[in-house]
Order: structure tokens, then C-alpha cells, then sequence
């Protein structure tokens, strides 16, 4: 971020910039950013503008919205000079994008396009009470009494004095025209369809859907839920309006995610709402989800990682936000777990999801009510949603550089297309359980070797009538409660083998052995398909899972295969040698486990 004084930059605007700058003539380009949500979609097109030497790109922050912590640390990561606002409303632009109408945008000196940071314009939301000097812009409330305005569709947002407020106002489909037209006719005049950029993002990263999966260390198999929540009380994380009295949703979910789904048979997610980010603070949403993230619960970041676990899921349990109706319209099953329809415009999109998709009843088997909606799922079922989202499926950034350009009054370059950014690999992130596991075996076969393992991390949704023919203990040695190791039969540990803090695992095994003498295993794992098992008589094995017929790894949590040699070796009751391989049946997969006697 470029350091200016406390009346703002001096380079490359500011009152004697042009002694300054090395590239005095470039167009300026201002980015209106809101808060950390609007910011996201302004990303997406900031690809369209790179790469041209007669562009500058400038970044201001409203200061308008409640939800500012995390502002700074964004701008700076934009690496583009960034004005106080003050400043930015003093500073001729070419061109101004938002994505948000918060702020007094009538006092920027340039073009305006405002572009929607959601799916589309769905919401209803209350104005602000105007202060006494004016401060709301010039708005005025149009909606019926007692009923909130769209945002972004009715004359309360889109009228200054009367008049539109923006140059451009973007949509993506012409059934927002539609609704503009009979909401504020008086902006028509400024509409442009030109697609949506994120759903752009979305389509063409699908084909790496495996790719994303791994990346989340889905194993064969495995089923990836992914929970998604906009903001509000009335959101699927929220705990209801004040003086409202119901049962909260949120607990029952979130203890039978981690608690009833088997830890080898599903993989868990959640993509939250930057404002949910921001407003309650990172640490204090890591710590309502503390005991989740401990049972395998992964926190995606809000900014970059939560297309790509979209694409990667089997079923998003969700809410009315953008990121719940992107899912339905790729086709991913969706389970709603809140859906305040009174929030919504009913003529949208996104309230004819409501009236399509299946709810969360609370009560009753949460895996029951996810294994059916995935089975009785059809992808044409939001086939009416995926249409509505864009008129122009993959043509965004063409149409929107086009606009860009046309209000910088600038020719487009001519050598190179207009492209948006591919959605970036996210580093692998697999499930790592410090919470303590009861792991169900059972022998299936001696000839070949088979053993089934069903690991649950609440022992409370342990079936009753589990066929079973031992259930071990298996705590991680962070584990947050450590009284727990002196009862675990299992005890293990997720590092790389040549982490010199805890490596080599043939030490770290033997000195866990002598520390926990109720411990009949320790397990080392030191990569995401293969273990270092001792047991307590001392022989130590290897336990290396069978690439598949591409030579990918099996990503099944080699701690399950731990669990299976145990069984096996309680079984044969040692000094029987193991068999050299080792079929793992966890759910519906079986996996082929190589055994190497170590030393």
C-alpha cells in the first residue's frame, strides 16, 4: 500500500503527482470497495484491466459498512495504491467500479458501474435511518410500508436527487431487467446484461472438480458435505432475531456433522459469509467451531477456497446465500437448513430455490436426510436456477472489459482476449483429527485378509447394533483433553517423517510406547497414504496404501488402516505376522493396504 500523508497519496494522484509519476497519461481506475463481500467480486474482474500500460488502478474503502475489520489487510494485499476516501471523492477517475451501493458514490468524479457482489439481486434490505445533515445521499424510501427494498433494484439505491446514480448498472440476466423495469424504470436507461463473473469462474474450473477433491483429501468413496451460511440471525448460522423463540438449529447440525457421519465415509466443509468473518472476528469463529474443526470440520477461507470446495461437493446443506444457489445450479444437491423467504424478493431466482429444494428437519438422522437427498437428487432439478443466474454463460469478461473500456473511453487492446483469472489449485488440506476417535472393526474375511473399520468421532451415535468384533480408542497425541491418552488403545500422530520436532517415526513410536504404557499401538503418520505402526511388543510395520490404476494415492486416512491391524494382530494374537496385504473396507471402499515389517 503506498504510504501518503495525512491528506492522502501523493503518488500517483495528489495534488503534485505529475512531478512524481513515471506513466503520467494512464486512465485511472478507482475500485470502490465496501467491505471484505464486495471486494470479492471486485477481484474477479480485476484481471480485465491487466497487463495494459495505459491503465492505473486505484483502491479506496467507503468506511460505510459495519463490517471493516479485515479492509486494511485486503487492500494491501491488492498491492494498488490505496486513497482514503476523503481523497478518492476529491480525485477526478475515469472509470469507478463497485459492487456495492454503500457510501456516498455521488460524490466520485467519474463514471460509475456498479456491479451485484452476490448471485444476482435477490435480497430485501432495510435502509439506513438518514442523519440529520444528509448523509444518506439523497435516498429516499420507495418501498411499501413495512416491506424492505431489493437491494440493489429499487430507486432507493439506484436514484441520487432523482437521477441514476451510476453510469452502468451491470446485470446478468434479462429477468433482472425485468424487475428494474416495473422496481425503477428511471435507471433502465443504465442497465448492461454482461453476464457474471464468478459463475464464470465456476464453469470453467468444473472439469478439475478430482483435482479440488484431493485437494480436501477426499478418499475414494468419501462424500463431501459442505454447510454454507450467508450472515444474519436469520441465516443458517445465525441463532434467530431477538425475542424469538425457537429450538437453534445451528448445535444439532453442527454436533451431528462431526458426531453421526462416519469420519471415513464423509468429509465436512463449511463456507461462511465474509461479514460472519469479519463481524464476530476469524479467532472467535474458530473458537464457536473449535470442537467441529478438532472432530474434522474444515473452515474454508471466504475469499478464495469456497468455489473450489463447491465444485468438489456432493451436497451443500445451505441457506439463501449466493454460494447455496451457485451450488444448486451446477447441479450439486442442496438441503436447506434456513430460508427466511420474507428476506427475499419472491419474483428472484433465489426464492424459487426455496420452493424447490428439500429442508433440514431438525430431529430425526442427519446422514438418513443427506444419503437421501443425494439419492433422490437429478441435476435438471435447478436446470430453471442455472439459466437465470446468466444470460451469458462464459462471455463475462468480454462484455464486461467492453463496458469498462467504453466508459474509460479507451480502445480495448487488440492483442489478447479478455479473460478472468482461473480459479488458483488450493493447498491440500486433508481431515486431521485431534478429537478422539472410537474406531468399530470387524473381520471380514481371513483369505484375503479383510478387515472392515467405522470410525466416529462422538461415541454417543455409536450404532447399537453394530456388528462388531472390537472398538478401539484412538486419540491423537494434541489431543485437547490429556487424560484421554492414558485410556486410548491407540495413539497417533500426523507430522512429516523427517520433522525433526517429533521424526523418525520409529523413535516417535517407541518413546510414545514408554511414556502411555495403556497404549497398545502407536502410529505415526507420516504422509497421506502410508503409517508407521509399533506395537507393544515392539515390531514395527509400514503400513503403505496401493496407488490406483492412474498412480494416485488413496487418501483414506491411514489411521483407519492402523486400526485394522490392530484388529488383525488381536485377532492372531501375536507373534502371527501380519499378511503383506491388507484389504480396508471403510463404508462402501475397499482399500488395498501393502504391510512391510520394518527393520
Amino acid at each position: 500500500m503506498n504510504e501518503g500523508t495525512a491528506s492522502g497519496l501523493r503518488v500517483p494522484v495528489g495534488r503534485d503527482a505529475q512531478r512524481w509519476v513515471t506513466r503520467a497519461r494512464c486512465r485511472r481506475v478507482l475500485l470502490v470497495v465496501h467491505n471484505v463481500t464486495s471486494a470479492t467480486r471486485l477481484l474477479d474482474v480485476l484481471p480485465l484491466m491487466a497487463d495494459d500500460l495505459r491503465v492505473q488502478m486505484l483502491a479506496t474503502c467507503t468506511g460505510s459498512s459495519p463490517f471493516l475489520a479485515g479492509m486494511p489487510e485486503l487492500l494491501g494485499s491488492l498491492g494498488l495504491p490505496v486513497l482514503p476516501w476523503e481523497q478518492a471523492q476529491a480525485t477526478p477517475v475515469d472509470l469507478a467500479i463497485s459492487a456495492s451501493y454503500g457510501g456516498r458514490l455521488d460524490l466520485i468524479q467519474g463514471d460509475l458501474a456498479v456491479l451485484s457482489h452476490g448471485v444476482g439481486y435477490n435480497k430485501r434490505l432495510a435502509l439506513p435511518e438518514p442523519s440529520p445533515n444528509g448523509a444518506d445521499g439523497g435516498h429516499g424510501s420507495s418501498g411499501a410500508k413495512g416491506v424492505a427494498p431489493v437491494f440493489g433494484l429499487s430507486p432507493d439505491w439506484l436514484l441520487h436527487h432523482g437521477r441514476p446514480l451510476a453510469s452502468a448498472t451491470v446485470l446478468s440476466h434479462p429477468e433482472q431487467m425485468d424487475r428494474l423495469r416495473a422496481a425503477c424504470p428511471e435507471a433502465v436507461p443504465t442497465a448492461v446484461l454482461a453476464g457474471d463473473p464468478c459463475w464464470d469462474r465456476i464453469l470453467a474450473a468444473r472439469p478439475y472438480r478430482a483435482r479440488f477433491r484431493r485437494a480436501l483429501g477426499v478418499a475414494p468413496g468419501q462424500r463431501l458435505v459442505v454447510v454454507s451460511s450467508t450472515w444474519s440471525p436469520r441465516s443458517l448460522f445465525g441463532d434467530g432475531d431477538a425475542g424469538e423463540d425457537r429450538d437453534e438449529l445451528l448445535p444439532w447440525l453442527l454436533r451431528r456433522l462431526v458426531g453421526e457421519l462416519p469420519a471415513d465415509e464423509y468429509r465436512l466443509a463449511a463456507v461462511l459469509h465474509p461479514n460472519i468473518w469479519y463481524g464476530h472476528g476469524p479467532g472467535q469463529l474458530r473458537a464457536w467451531l473449535d470442537r467441529a474443526r478438532r472432530a474434522g470440520l474444515t473452515l474454508i477461507d471466504p475469499l478464495e477456497g469456497w468455489r473450489q470446495a463447491l465444485i468438489a461437493a456432493d451436497c451443500v446443506v445451505g441457506d439463501h446465500s449466493s454460494v447455496t444457489t451457485y451450488a444448486a445450479a451446477t447441479g450439486t444437491p442442496v438441503l436447506l437448513g434456513a430460508f427466511p423467504e420474507a428476506d427475499l424478493d419472491p419474483d428472484s431466482p433465489v426464492a424459487g430455490l426455496g420452493r424447490t429444494a428439500p429442508r433440514l428437519r431438525q430431529g430425526g438422522s442427519l446422514r438418513a436426510q443427506l444419503d437421501r437427498v443425494m439419492a433422490e437428487h437429478r441435476p435438471e432439478r435447478y436446470a430453471a436456477l442455472a439459466d437465470h443466474i446468466s444470460s451469458a454463460p462464459g462471455q463475462s469478461a468480454r462484455l464486461l472489459r467492453g463496458l469498462f473500456y467504453r466508459l474509460m473511453d479507451l480502445p480495448e487492446p487488440d492483442d489478447r482476449p479478455a479473460r478472468l483469472d482461473r480459479l488458483p489449485m488450493p493447498a491440500f488440506e486433508p481431515a486431521e483429527r485431534t478429537a478422539p476417535v472410537r474406531a468399530l472393526t470387524r473381520l471380514v474375511s481371513e483369505a484375503p485378509a479383510e478387515v472392515a473399520v467405522t470410525r466416529y468421532a462422538d461415541p454417543d451415535f455409536e450404532p447399537e447394533d453394530a456388528a462388531a468384533d472390537a472398538a478401539y480408542t484412538v486419540v491423537h497425541e494434541d489431543t485437547q483433553d490429556p487424560s484421554r491418552l492414558s485410556v486410548a488403545d491407540v495413539i497417533l500422530r500426523y507430522a512429516a517423517e523427517d520433522d525433526p520436532r517429533y521424526g523418525p517415526p520409529a523413535t516417535w513410536t517407541a518413546e510414545t510406547l514408554a511414556r502411555h504404557r495403556s497404549c497398545a499401538l502407536a502410529v505415526y503418520v507420516g504422509g497421506p497414504d502410508h503409517c508407521t505402526v509399533r506395537t507393544r511388543d515392539g515390531a514395527t510395520f509400514r503400513l503403505s496404501a496401493v496407488p490406483d490404476a492412474d498412480g494416485r494415492a488413496d487418501l483414506c486416512d491411514p489411521a483407519a488402516y492402523a486400526s485394522a491391524l490392530h484388529l488383525w494382530l488381536d485377532l492372531r494374537r501375536a507373534p502371527a505376522e501380519p499378511p503383506t496385504t491388507l484389504l480396508v473396507t471403510t463404508g462402501p471402499t475397499r482399500h488395498r493396504v501393502m504391510v512391510t515389517r520394518c527393520g
